[in-house]
């Protein structure tokens, strides 16, 4: 079904679900039949190693998850999202609000960004692109998660993006399917370095079903391919006992902990426990 415009051309009130994240801490208005935000922002935002005074970016901010669980764990960071869909941008104003975040939230396309965005540069830029290629697979019915999950602009040029937006030395996060690797490899150019790959297994064993990337601008330093997060505890057959999320993925999902990437002597300081500007638009 296809969501029906608000009288301010968002959503109707009778479609959209209130929900916690972060344990409750933060209430998120989301759409019940729409692209609905669940685990992948709240991972994305815990890699994202930023500090207090930091300038970050999310490209396709959706609703607004990621900014917000990264700013309800980092006072005083900079946060600014850029959404294609006006209703979801909608969203994102009213979540910024409801839970006290000075979100900025812009409406514009990652393949046109507007210009007054291509005029700053960000010390993070964090961003969850569509999982799926143009073209294939059943369409979802609801037109906002179709466009949410499903590219219309190459995962290439989200990348060139983010790049662009990024101050020399900054870092770029990423959350995508563990299928889209090649992809979103070969879209990181010379531009990028220090490549640290994460996958995120569903339990121990598992073959992992997503990723998170992370890379500097500007980095020298070597690829690292990670050992697996593991979400979930137990097998998964057994009865449901032993079933819930790991003691790492609990403390990110529902307490806010950062997920803190092993160091690299050259990188920026990020924690060491596991788990903008004005300017041209440069490079």
């Amino acid at each position: 079904m296809t969501s029906t415009p608000g009288a301010d051309g968002g959503f109707a009130e009778a479609e959209l679900s209130e929900d916690g994240f972060l344990g409750g801490r933060l209430r998120i208005v989301q759409p019940r039949a729409g692209y609905r935000a669940a685990t992948d922002p709240v991972l994305l935002a815990a890699a994202c190693a930023a500090t207090p005074g930091a300038a970050v970016l999310e490209l396709g901010c959706g609703a607004g998850v990621a900014s917000l669980c990264l700013g309800a764990r980092v006072p005083g960071v900079a946060l600014t999202g850029l959404e294609l869909q006006p209703a979801y941008a909608g969203l994102a104003r009213r979540n910024a609000a409801m839970n006290g975040s000075p979100l900025e939230v812009l409406e514009g396309d990652v393949s046109a960004l507007p210009g007054a965005l291509r005029a700053r540069h960000f010390d993070h830029v964090i961003l969850n692109p569509p999982w799926y290629p143009a073209g294939g697979g059943t369409p979802a019915r609801d037109a906002g998660r179709e466009t949410g999950l499903r590219e219309a602009t190459p995962l290439s040029v989200w990348i060139d993006a983010a790049t662009r937006r990024l101050r020399p030395g900054g870092w770029l996060v990423a959350i995508q399917l563990a299928e889209r690797l090649p992809d979103l490899l070969a879209a990181c150019d010379g531009r990028l370095g220090s490549i640290d790959l994460l996958p995120l297994a569903p339990r121990a064993g598992r073959p992992a079903g997503r990723i998170l990337l992370r890379a500097r601008k500007g980095g020298r330093g070597a690829f690292r391919m990670l050992a697996p997060f593991i979400l979930h505890a137990g097998s998964g057959h057994d009865g449901g006992q032993g079933s819930g999320h790991t003691d790492a993925a609990e403390a990110i999902l529902r307490e806010g902990a950062p997920l803190a990437w092993a160091p690299r002597s050259s990188a920026l300081k990020v924690s060491a426990t596991f788990g903008g500007s004005n300017g041209g638009d440069g490079a």
